[in-house]
């Protein structure tokens, strides 16, 4: 078996004095497809935010193409080839869509994509390549938020609930985005409510719940184990 992209033993994290992790163990193999699912406020979003060190403290091990970073800053880990796209966004309102597009510096191992390449993968940023982000849709922004990752170089993409509140359509597109990335040879970490969508990209399903992973489900296992995911989620 080929060595983990991403390797996470014994995970523990805080804010402040809140522990929210207890014991977080994950492996991610290159080109690998894994989605955290669970229900709000159960440590999915921590857990991508611990990799990198946006937590108040954190013990374990995380290993990010073999390297130990537990006691990198966010900006060494992010070097390693991690590419952040937070549920929030973060894209900058006031630059253009391509001005966006052109900031991102460059990161991991040459992975990185040209503006045109962009362009082909989302349509609709071309279009909206001259409007302010402030001034794209819902779906744009969350196009938009992928693409600067992806113009880094990173090859390993944590993406935290890229299709909350968006059109089934702008959900249908982004996972041709998904499947396209997993045959480009990127490792990819999802964290997501939306079961259908997950479980058709995922190649293993980690269900957290309480800050604890429950139960690891292949994608050759969800038919068997459908129910018992629907009553873990409350979908």
């Amino acid at each position: 078996m080929s060595t983990p992209a991403l390797e996470i033993n014994n995970l523990n994290a805080w804010y402040g004095e809140s522990h929210v992790l207890h014991g977080i163990n994950l492996s991610v193999s290159k080109g690998e497809v894994v989605c955290l699912l669970g229900r709000n406020g159960a440590g999915r979003t921590t857990t991508l935010r611990a990799i990198l060190g946006l937590v108040t403290n954190r013990t374990g091990s995380i290993k990010v193409n073999e390297h130990d970073v537990m006691t990198m800053p966010t900006h060494q880990v992010a070097r390693l080839g991690i590419g952040y796209c937070p549920e929030e966004r973060g894209i900058f309102t006031s630059l253009t869509c391509e001005q966006n597009l052109m900031l991102p510096p460059k990161v991991g191992e040459g992975m990185a994509m040209e503006v045109d390449e962009i362009y082909q993968m989302f349509p609709n940023l071309y279009e909206r390549r001259s409007s302010p982000g402030g001034k794209l849709s819902g779906g744009e922004q969350q196009m938009l938020s992928i693409a600067r990752i992806l113009r880094t170089g990173a090859n390993i993409l944590l993406l935290d609930e890229i299709t909350e509140g968006l059109a089934p359509v702008i959900v249908q597109k982004l996972s041709e985005v998904v499947r396209t990335l997993k045959e480009r040879g990127f490792t990819i970490v999802l964290v997501e409510q939306n079961f259908r969508f997950a479980s058709k990209l995922a190649d293993r399903n980690y269900v957290i719940e309480h800050g604890q992973v429950v139960k690891i489900v292949k994608r050759s296992e969800l038919g068997a184990n459908e129910e018992k995911l629907r009553v873990l989620l409350g979908v």
